[in-house]
């Protein structure tokens, strides 16, 4: 019955959110009261949802305060160079627009966090595609799957976490994996250029070598070009895609992009804001302390660096609030949906009963069995749940049959891409928050491009022999 009333939580969930008619956040609060009451321990729903708040408190600290970091970061032009490098390649084309957008986002995933991924990606393209009014989900979909392959890197969190569940070295598990997370990363970017292809279709295309050619162009896309009427305002000369606010722009946020004259930015502290960045993100590495810590220390060396007025400060942190706000609720809602997952004990109900299923002929396979198992529970369970909860009882279950836990941990990675776009992923609430998409519309989108990067990933690892 409990594992029956899992499934049912979560179909119910995604039912719900995914056809609008109730919001992310409501369900994520309501459905697993709901059902908690339904399996007969309602009078535990108060201490299931403590033990879930506390568990993911660490977390929506580091958010709250990775948000105001790399927000401020945003604000004073450090990613400026790296942005524009990328905007010039794009120019104003929508295929280049949506590689540039898989590229950037494979960029920032280097640090590990995805949110921060997420801020950066969504603050440097959106003004792109809202220009020339590009389908926003391209977005999201693009830089969530990118960044869900390189997850996979040892800080990024699960490679860590099966290391430490099967006892292994982290190096032994993630090196040999390499070409095949390429060859997933390659795949993002082929599905980047085939989504960019359509809109390109679409849309047209501003990316074009000689004047007369502007002439083929539809009204609309020159409107989007110059932020005027089509063919420019009068007398005046067309506006850059990344430009500042100005008569021709329908949104403000759209001109927030590269601004040159913005208030905000600080040039002369350019490099001690490069040095504070990189010395973040290698303690971070290193873990030299708890990554909410080290966002609690940046922010507010960043803050008292950049802005030593009060006033200032305040202004920065005001302009971030509601992307704070937006995170930090959604996570302590998910900490609902997951605490009475967890103590209700449905989450080790379903995965246990997953793992009875699978016949007895399929024993000596066992790593084809986790990698395929890895897309959906990633998807429905926190990587803690999946790594430290099932991937043991996955790697005994090879043993018996030879198969080797290295593989098994190996296999367990191929599910990323698609966790990255999961319910109980807090920086998917970042992604869809900036960009302003509804989080149900993300997943009706997202989720086969996601899982088909994660079976390309899996598919590589079996043909390379890595797996």
């Amino acid at each position: 019955m409990i594992t029956f009333m899992g499934f049912a939580m979560i179909a119910t969930f995604l039912t719900l959110i995914m056809t609008k008619k109730m919001s992310p956040l409501g369900a994520l609060i309501l459905i697993p009261a709901l059902f908690c009451v339904l399996v007969g321990q309602g009078a535990e729903l108060g201490d299931y949802v403590i033990d879930g708040i506390g568990q993911l408190a660490p977390t929506a600290a580091m958010l709250m305060f990775a948000i105001i970091y790399f927000g401020v970061m945003i604000d004073v032009g450090l990613f400026d160079p790296i942005v524009r490098g990328i905007l010039r390649f794009c120019k104003a084309d929508p295929m280049r627009i949506v590689v540039g957008t898989a590229l950037l986002a494979a960029i920032v995933s280097l640090d590990g966090d995805g949110s921060t991924t997420f801020m950066i990606t969504v603050s440097a393209m959106l003004p792109l595609y809202r220009r020339l009014k590009m389908d926003l989900l391209i977005l999201t979909a693009v830089a969530a799957t990118a960044n869900g392959v390189m997850n996979t890197l040892p800080w990024g969190g699960p490679t860590a976490r099966a290391a430490t569940a099967l006892g292994l070295d982290a190096g032994d598990i993630f090196v040999p994996m390499i070409p095949a997370l390429a060859v997933g990363l390659v795949a993002v970017f082929l599905l980047a250029w085939l989504l960019g292809l359509k809109e390109r279709r679409r849309l047209g295309t501003l990316a074009l070598d000689t004047p007369g050619d502007r002439e083929t162009l539809p009204a609309a896309l020159l409107q989007a070009e110059t932020g005027g009427e089509a063919g420019g305002e009068s007398g005046g000369a067309p506006k850059p895609v990344t430009g500042g606010a100005g008569p021709g722009d329908d949104d403000p946020e759209e001109a927030v992009g590269l601004d040159p004259r913005r208030p905000t930015l600080r040039p002369r502290l350019y490099w001690f804001n490069a040095a504070l960045t990189a010395a973040l993100l290698t303690l971070m590495i290193l873990q030299a302390l708890p990554i909410p810590v080290l966002f609690l220390l940046g922010a507010a060396i960043a803050l008292s660096v950049n802005y030593p007025n009060m006033q200032d400060q305040k202004a920065r942190i005001a302009a971030h609030s509601e992307n704070v706000l937006n995170v930090s609720g959604m996570v302590f809602a998910a900490a609902v949906f997951t605490g009475v997952l967890t103590g209700t004990g449905m989450v080790e109900n379903m995965a246990l009963s997953l793992v009875d299923a699978i016949p007895d002929g399929l024993g000596p396979h066992m790593e084809l069995v986790t990698g395929l198992l890895s897309i959906p529970l990633t998807y429905f369970m926190s990587n803690d749940g999946f790594y430290f909860g099932i991937v043991p009882i996955l790697a005994e279950a090879g043993a018996a049959h030879g198969v080797s836990s290295t593989e098994i941990a190996r296999a367990s990675l191929v599910g990323q891409p698609l966790h990255m776009s999961s319910p109980l992923v807090p920086a998917v609430y970042v992604l869809v928050g900036m960009a302003k998409v509804e989080f149900g519309d993300h997943t009706r989108y997202a989720v086969k491009w996601a899982a088909l990067v994660s079976l390309v990933v899996l598919g590589a690892g079996l043909l390379l022999g890595i797996i």
